[in-house]
């Protein structure tokens, strides 16, 4: 449906630049009060990050009582969800509606990563956190006995974006391999300046929430130097490389700045030999996926999300 006039007044008057980290922390945090809390099934486990001798939270949901009781020794379809939030906000206590949601929707179990973010922990850390538990879950040292074949890596937004980092890190280090990947409204690339070569930017990046300048202070608080900008673990589309990366679905919003990096990255994995499925969802803007299940733009992204999963996890 259609933005109406009303609606579009009410946007422009959200839409304005500059992060202030404790405010949009806080103000993340109002979702943690949530009246539609339905009843879930749910573990809180830590993955430890030899990195640097930190252990990784996550928490898993479950589909139903029936997978909670079958939690140890069960052959599990899982969804490996990294959240969004621009690096710098969002937790998993604030995404638990969407994760509970998504594993009732898809009848898979989920496991959502509570990676360290920006700027007190910049680039590359919270990717490590989302690679070390990977790397348990894939190999087989984690809570749940899990098939690889059977685990799809998603993400939202800068989750988006630290789901196809992931991929390409496990592809170059071989310690694991995603089969599988959902990137949700990706952020893939690190240009929001008028210099950025993609139209969504500048079409979109002034009256619908999510601003060109907000873009611009998340790259700045996830970058630890200039440099970093430059890394295809930090901007997936700046990789030379993107054979041998994971099956993919990529969902963008039609009124999202990032729609057309997200798509451009789908092209790009496609013609290094990948396959991938894309879709834009029609008068979308970014983070809608957090609106709940109830949402016509929520229930059309679970179409794709579920005809997707039955075609890779047979």
């Amino acid at each position: 449906m259609p933005i109406n006039k009303a609606a579009r007044r009410i946007l422009k008057a959200l839409s304005f630049d500059g992060i202030e980290v404790e405010a949009s922390r806080h103000l993340a945090d109002l979702k943690r009060l949530d009246p539609m809390r339905i009843f879930y099934r749910k573990i809180d486990y830590k993955i430890f990050n030899d990195n640097d001798n930190y252990e990784v939270p996550t928490r898993i949901f479950f589909p139903d009582e029936k997978a909670f009781q079958a939690a140890v020794p069960g052959d599990h379809r899982v969804l490996l969800f990294i959240h969004g939030g621009g690096w710098v906000t969002e937790s998993v206590d604030n995404y638990e509606r969407v994760c509970a949601r998504m594993a009732n929707a898809t009848n898979h179990i989920v496991v959502s990563v509570d990676y360290r973010l920006a700027p007190e922990h910049p680039f590359p850390i919270g990717l490590e956190d989302c690679y070390a538990v990977a790397k348990a879950i894939f190999t087989n040292q984690f809570i749940l006995n899990t098939d690889p074949k059977k685990i799809t890596l998603i993400g939202d937004s800068a989750g988006g974006n630290l789901a196809a980092a992931l991929s390409l890190m496990a592809r170059d280090r071989g310690d694991f391999m995603p089969p599988h990947q959902i990137l949700i409204y990706p952020a893939t690339n690190s240009d929001y300046s008028e210099t950025s070569p993609f139209p969504s930017v500048h079409e979109n990046g002034k009256e619908y929430l999510l601003t060109t300048g907000k873009l611009i202070d998340y790259i700045n608080l996830y970058a630890s130097k200039e440099e970093d900008k430059k890394n295809p673990y930090f901007a997936p589309i700046l990789a030379d490389d993107l054979h041998h990366q994971p099956r993919t679905l990529i969902l963008t919003a039609e009124l999202d700045p990032l729609r057309d990096e997200g798509e451009a990255y789908g092209k790009r994995l496609q013609e290094a030999g990948n396959f991938v499925e894309i879709h834009r969802i029609k008068d979308a803007l970014h983070g809608y996926f957090a609106l709940g299940i109830k949402n016509p733009h929520v229930q059309e992204s679970f179409s794709y999300i579920n005809r997707f999963l039955r075609e890779v996890t047979k």
